[in-house]
């Protein structure tokens, strides 16, 4: 097996049962520390439901991130944006940044749009460039980490993201609970080495916070100023001090959507 992120030889590591049924096989790499599935021929039936039952913390990581990504905007981008929330799930993440006056728009493949209707990558230009992508809990679904990076590198030219880090090179289904074989989700867990070279082949950096928040840019990236911000009460501080000239979206947006759904039959709007 090769690494998918460095295309160096992984030996295998482990066998955990997927999805309850599925003895799968786990690959770590010894140059980059990589930890990725087997080929995953189970991706369909694991995303029959896209949010599954066990993703509880769903709101409450919205809700943590939300201050900020706002902090991290109006320090190293424009806040005009537009901004792509990459695998955006039902889109509660960019409902919230719009209602603190950021243009968010969702994308996401597998899952219903239930809280950003209109505001979806499919109601946008084809070639629309977005001044930041984020991607929250998204890289360790990937089969393919850097054929997605470059997919999203064509939609804009940083990306802040999160996945944890893993614990130590040893790590196992027993031991660190991010592995979540029983959804069949989690197939690529990073080291972060891997990491950094993930973004060295594009030309980027990694800032990270060694855990969960990590931004891969060109932008000039001030380390002390990204780990602060990775405290909500923090990164809420500093935007209370720096909350002009944005103001939330939530009218404009309730206009547009208004108008848009008076020109669709009433089964459209429920």
């Amino acid at each position: 097996m090769t690494c998918r992120i460095c295309n160096t030889p992984s030996n295998e590591s482990f066998q955990v049962k997927v999805l309850f049924k599925y003895d799968v096989t786990y690959y770590r790499c010894h140059e980059c520390g990589f930890i990725q599935t087997e080929p995953p021929y189970w991706l369909s039936e694991a995303y029959e439901s896209a949010i599954t039952s066990l993703d509880i913390g769903l709101v409450s990581r919205n809700l943590h991130w939300a201050p900020t990504v706002e902090a991290i905007i109006r320090k190293w981008f424009r806040p005009q944006g537009p901004f792509l929330d990459y695998g955006g799930g039902y889109g509660l993440f960019v409902r919230m940044m719009r209602d603190r006056g950021f243009p968010f728009i969702r994308l996401d493949q597998y899952c219903e749009n239930l809280f950003a209707k209109h505001f979806d990558a499919t109601d946008q230009p084809a070639d629309t460039t977005y001044e930041l992508v984020t991607a929250f809990e998204v890289f360790e679904h990937l089969p393919d980490p850097v054929a997605a990076v470059e997919q999203m590198l064509k939609a804009g030219k940083s990306i802040l993201f999160t996945t944890k880090i893993l614990p130590n090179p040893n790590v196992t289904p027993e031991t660190w609970w991010y592995f979540i074989p029983e959804t069949g989700q989690h197939v690529a867990l990073y080291s972060l080495e891997s990491l950094h070279r993930l973004a060295r082949q594009f030309g980027l950096q990694l800032h990270s916070d060694g855990q969960d928040l990590h931004l891969m840019t060109t932008h000039t990236v001030n380390p002390t100023w990204f780990r602060w911000f990775t405290d909500s009460r923090k990164a809420s501080l500093y935007n209370y001090f720096h909350r002009y000239p944005t103001r939330s979206l939530l009218d404009d947006d309730f206009q547009k959507v208004y108008d848009s759904v008076r020109k669709q039959p009433l089964k459209d709007l429920i």
